[in-house]
C-alpha cells in the first residue's frame, strides 16, 4: 500500500451575484420553461434520471477502474472543518474488481484515514499545499484575509457545536475585500498568489517568517520536521491574534472578481489570472504592478480557473462559464485584442470550475464541472486519427476519459504527484442528496491511457481465456 496524503474540504458553491442581463434572460428562461412544462413532462419521464446515470456508470467501475475510493464528507451538522487525512491507495493492477465496485456512497471510505482536524474560522472555500513543504497549507474563507496553517504543529481539534475556532499560523493581508477562490503556492519559492472580490491579484511572501532552523528543513525532502513559521502571540483562539504579514505587491488591471490565479512553474515573479471580466492576464513582477499581457475576451462569459503546464511553460488552460476549455500558447495570446486559444475543447454542459494539468504527461490534463463530470484530455490526440468515430460519433476530440462518479457539480479536483494517474476529486453533493459533499480517489485502468498497439498486444496474451468464458452458457 502506498500512502498519499489528502486534505479534504466541504465543498461550497461559487456565490456571484448575477449581473442584470443575467437576471433578465433567467426570468425570460424561467417563463419559457413555464410554457414548456406540460410538454416536457411526458419526455422527462423517458429521460434517465441523476441516479439512473449513476448507477450505470458504478456498474461500470470495475473495467473503466483500476482504483477507487469513495468519501462521504460532512454535512454541514459540525462547525467549518480542515481535515488533514491519509489515504492508503492501492498499487496497479492489486486492486480487487469485485471491491472497488462495491463501495457505499453514502459512508466514509476505510482507506481514508483522519489524521487531525482544525476548526476553521468561516467555510473552507479553497485549500492549497506549499510545494516546499507539505506541512504548509493556504485557505481562502469569507474574508479578504488568507489563512496559513502548519497542520503539524496545529493541535488536533474535536469537531462539535460552539467549539471555539483554531488560530492560524500566520495571516496575509492587503486584500480590500472578500477574496474566495482564486489562490496559489509557488512551485519554486514559499509565495503565494490571491485574488478576490477587489478584482486585485495579491501576492505574499512568507520567507520573513521562516526560522532559520526550518528553513533549513523546508529545502528537504517535503513533510520534513519543524514549523517552518515563527511562532508569536498568546496562543489565543481568535483569528485576529495570530501573526500576519503584508503583501510583497498587489496587481490591478482586472475589472471584476478575480476567480483564479496561477503561477508560471520555472518563476515565483511571473504568474497569470482570470477572472468575471472574461480576461486572462499575464503579471511580471519584476516589470511592475501593471499587466505584461492582457487578453480581453479570452472566452464568452466569466472565467473561473486557469493553470499553466508546469512542463512546458508557454501552455496555460483556462475554464469558464461558457462550458468549454481553452489552451493558450504565451508566444501568441491575442490576435486583435482578442483571445486566440490554440484549442477550444468543448465536452462539458455546465460551467468549468477547474482545470489542471497531469504531472505524468504534458499533453494531458483534467477539467471539472457544474455538469457532475471529469474530463480527461490528450491535446496530442486533436485531429489525429487515433480516435475511432465508429465507437463515440460524438465524443469532443481530444476527450479520452469521462469521470462520472460524481452527483453534482465537480468543484476542485487535482492529480497525485507521488502516484502516476491518479486523482483526487471533490463535488457539491447537497442539492442531489441532502448531505455534504464527496471525496473521491480514483485511477483509471492503464488499458486506457497506454499506448493502443502495446494493449492490444498484452490482451492478446488473454484471448484465449476470453474466448473460453464468453463461451460458457
Amino acid at each position: 500500500m502506498e500512502p498519499a496524503a489528502t486534505t479534504a474540504q466541504v465543498p461550497k458553491k461559487r456565490g456571484r451575484k448575477p449581473k442584470p442581463k443575467e437576471d433578465q434572460q433567467q426570468q425570460q428562461q424561467q417563463q419559457q420553461q413555464s410554457a414548456g412544462a406540460r410538454m416536457k413532462e411526458g419526455r422527462k419521464a423517458q429521460q434517465p434520471s441523476i441516479d439512473d446515470k449513476y448507477t450505470q456508470w458504478k456498474s461500470l467501475v470495475p473495467v473503466l477502474y483500476d482504483w477507487l475510493a469513495n468519501h462521504n464528507l460532512t454535512d454541514g451538522s459540525v462547525p467549518n472543518t480542515l481535515v488533514i487525512a491519509n489515504c492508503d491507495v492501492v498499487k496497479s493492477r492489486v486492486a480487487a474488481a469485485e471491491h472497488i465496485s462495491q463501495f457505499n456512497e453514502e459512508a466514509r471510505s476505510p482507506f481514508v484515514k483522519k489524521y487531525k482536524t482544525i476548526i476553521h474560522p468561516g467555510e473552507v472555500n479553497r485549500i492549497r499545499e506549499l510545494p516546499q513543504n507539505s506541512k504548509i497549507v493556504a485557505t481562502h474563507t469569507d474574508s479578504p484575509d488568507v489563512l496559513i496553517w502548519d497542520v503539524e504543529a496545529q493541535p488536533n481539534r474535536h469537531a462539535v457545536l460552539g467549539a471555539t475556532n483554531s488560530r492560524p499560523d500566520l495571516i496575509l493581508t492587503g486584500h480590500q475585500d472578500n477574496a474566495e477562490f482564486a489562490l496559489a503556492m509557488c512551485p519554486t519559492d514559499p509565495y503565494v498568489l490571491s485574488g478576490g472580490k477587489d478584482k486585485l491579484v495579491v501576492l505574499w511572501s512568507i520567507q520573513d517568517h521562516i526560522t532559520s532552523s526550518a528553513s533549513d528543513s523546508a529545502t528537504k525532502s517535503p513533510g520534513s520536521g519543524g514549523s517552518i513559521i515563527k511562532k508569536t502571540g498568546d496562543g489565543s483562539d481568535k483569528a485576529t491574534d495570530g501573526p500576519s504579514v503584508g503583501p510583497r505587491g498587489i496587481y490591478q488591471g482586472h475589472e471584476d472578481t478575480v476567480e483564479d490565479v496561477a503561477f508560471c512553474p520555472s518563476s515565483a515573479q511571473e504568474f497569470c489570472s482570470v477572472g468575471d471580466d472574461s480576461c486572462l492576464i499575464l503579471w511580471d513582477a519584476r516589470a511592475g504592478t501593471s499587466p505584461a499581457i492582457k487578453v480581453e475576451r479570452a472566452h464568452n462569459a466569466d472565467l473561473h480557473c486557469v493553470d499553466w503546464n508546469p512542463q512546458d511553460d508557454n501552455l496555460i488552460l483556462t475554464g469558464s462559464a461558457d462550458t468549454s476549455v481553452c489552451m493558450f500558447d504565451r508566444r501568441n495570446l491575442t490576435s486583435n485584442g482578442v483571445g486566440l486559444p490554440v484549442y477550444k475543447f468543448e465536452g462539458h454542459k455546465a460551467a468549468v470550475l477547474c482545470v489542471q494539468w497531469s504531472p505524468d504527461k504534458a499533453s494531458v490534463f483534467g477539467s471539472s464541472a457544474e455538469d457532475g463530470l471529469l474530463n480527461i484530455w490528450d491535446y496530442e490526440k486533436v485531429g489525429k486519427k487515433t480516435e475511432r468515430p465508429t465507437r463515440a460519433p460524438s465524443s469532443p476530440a481530444g476527450l479520452f476519459f469521462q469521470h462520472a462518479g460524481h452527483r453534482d457539480k465537480v468543484v476542485d479536483f487535482h492529480w497525485n504527484a507521488s502516484d502516476p494517474w491518479t486523482v483526487v476529486s471533490v463535488s457539491d453533493d447537497c442539492d442531489t442528496t441532502g448531505g455534504g459533499g464527496t471525496l473521491q480517489i480514483w485511477r483509471m485502468s492503464d488499458l486506457i491511457y497506454r499506448p493502443e498497439d502495446e494493449v492490444l498486444a498484452e490482451l492478446e496474451k488473454f484471448k484465449s481465456h476470453v474466448v473460453s468464458c464468453a463461451s460458457k452458457p
